[in-house]
């Protein structure tokens, strides 16, 4: 947490403008393609990143989809999480989050300005309403991250189970499911670690509809988890291991 409140405060002199700007942005979208508001997305994102110093290494490019929507679900670990994919992703993408914790400082202005999707955890009606409005925009070409584990509490580089309801907007719009492997993401914004840290985007190969056609929603989000934890293997983290001793049950 102290890196991501020295992000905040190294950032607070230019805070009022890019607020400003953002703002602008969101309100004349009409003036501002996808494309320019992305680009000034990634423009804070970078802000933020060199202010609490933060290195984020992306591998796995190669395996975006070049056209179409597509779902990224990855594992989550803290605040940094969906800015570090974000930051790897150059081709404009949005992302889900918990609309408790929406509204914060310069938080409020990125999720307007990418038209992010807010869910009231707690409200069941309104959660079905936006997954359904995920599944619309997805098969128009939006490109989503979309955190299946829910929260990210102390889970630092171990995977949770994934919640099989968050795979249908993927399997209903009938597009490419990307499993998308976070390491080290936790201790840029959710930890007392001081000093430079060094994180790991991993953007997995797609998971294509006729793969999973026949699959249920149990059996996709099976898939993805350990693909995530296998690729966590590949790269010499093994906490996911039955035989380690951090791993939660």
């Amino acid at each position: 947490m102290i890196r991501f409140f020295i992000a905040i405060i190294f950032n607070l002199k230019r805070g009022p403008s890019l607020v400003s700007h953002m703002r602008k942005m969101t309100k004349h979208k009409d003036r501002y393609p996808e494309k320019v508001r992305y680009a000034y997305a990634l423009r804070l994102i970078r802000f933020l990143k060199k202010s609490a110093r933060i290195t984020t290494e992306v591998y796995g490019t190669e395996n975006l989809p070049e056209e179409g929507g597509y779902v990224m679900y990855p594992n989550h670990q803290g605040k940094y999480d969906a800015l570090g994919i974000m930051y790897a992703h150059h081709n404009p993408c949005t992302f889900v989050m918990d609309k408790a914790k929406s509204y914060g400082f310069l938080v409020r202005e990125l999720v307007d300005l990418l038209g992010a999707k807010r869910l009231a955890l707690d409200d069941v009606r309104q959660n079905i309403r936006i997954m359904d409005q995920i599944t619309k925009e997805v098969k128009e070409g939006t490109r989503f991250i979309l955190f299946s584990e829910g929260g990210y509490d102390r889970n630092g580089n171990i995977v949770q189970r994934f919640k099989p309801g968050s795979f249908k907007c993927a399997m209903k719009a009938q597009v490419p499911i990307i499993p998308v492997t976070l390491i080290d993401s936790y201790i840029a914004f959710n930890s007392l670690k001081p000093g430079p840290v060094t994180t790991k985007v991993i953007f997995g190969k797609p998971i294509l509809y006729d793969t999973y056609k026949n699959m249920k929603t149990h059996e996709v989000a099976d898939l993805v988890r350990n693909t995530i934890i296998t690729t966590m293997e590949e790269h010499g983290v093994y906490v996911n291991s039955q035989n380690s001793p951090d791993l939660l049950t």
